[in-house]
């Protein structure tokens, strides 16, 4: 199973990150099985950074193999969606672009992705809105529609460098609002009006 993260895939998120140029195609790094946080446990801040920030996403379980899928094709290949949580090691990460390192010590450690239960995708539309409350306050919120590339793109795209499998998941980019977290914050999070997480950092 491999955990697909795509970067810098709405507009708003890369203006608060200053970045002013758009990408021309999909950006995608890998989490390993170990980066996932399941049933509502709480998040452990790691003691090897000083800045760890939330990062609010859909994210969509792929349902049959699948290389070099044509976009038009792309919505065969899917047909549940989650709410994630990709934490990063904001510090690490700056130190790491500064080098021209690889990414994965900020992005990548234990229990960096959290995910809720996967929702039937009929039940909720194609455009699905989505946001993230931390202590009780709205800090993020998007539709679908709002991605720079749409899952589709997102499948046909990492679909010429990887075999996609069944089970492999696909967390598509967060928007603005990103945020550090500290111990004691609560993060809920929603898809329409439905609660996908509640759970707690310590």
């Amino acid at each position: 199973m491999k955990i697909i993260c795509i970067g810098w895939n709405y507009r708003d998120h890369n203006k608060e990150m200053r970045r002013n140029d758009l990408p021309d195609k999909p950006i995608f790094f890998l989490k390993p099985d170990t980066a996932l946080l399941k049933d509502n446990k709480p998040f452990f801040v790691p003691d090897f950074s000083q800045q760890v920030e939330y990062e609010c996403e859909l994210v969509y379980r792929i349902n049959r193999i699948g290389k070099n899928i044509a976009e038009r094709f792309a919505h065969r290949y899917y047909s549940e969606i989650a709410l994630g949580i990709d934490f990063t090691a904001r510090d690490l990460q700056a130190e790491c672009r500064q080098k021209g390192s690889p990414w994965e010590i900020a992005k990548a450690f234990d229990n960096s992705a959290t995910i809720s239960q996967f929702i039937d995708l009929q039940t909720i539309g194609k455009n699905p809105s989505f946001c993230l409350f931390k202590n009780g306050t709205k800090v993020q919120e998007a539709k679908a529609e709002d991605m720079i590339f749409s899952i589709d793109k997102i499948i046909a795209y990492i679909s010429k460098f990887l075999t996609l499998k069944i089970g492999d998941i696909i967390y598509t980019g967060t928007p603005a609002g990103v945020g550090k977290v500290e111990i004691g914050d609560r993060l809920q999070g929603f898809i329409g009006d439905r609660e996908m997480f509640d759970f707690l950092v310590k």
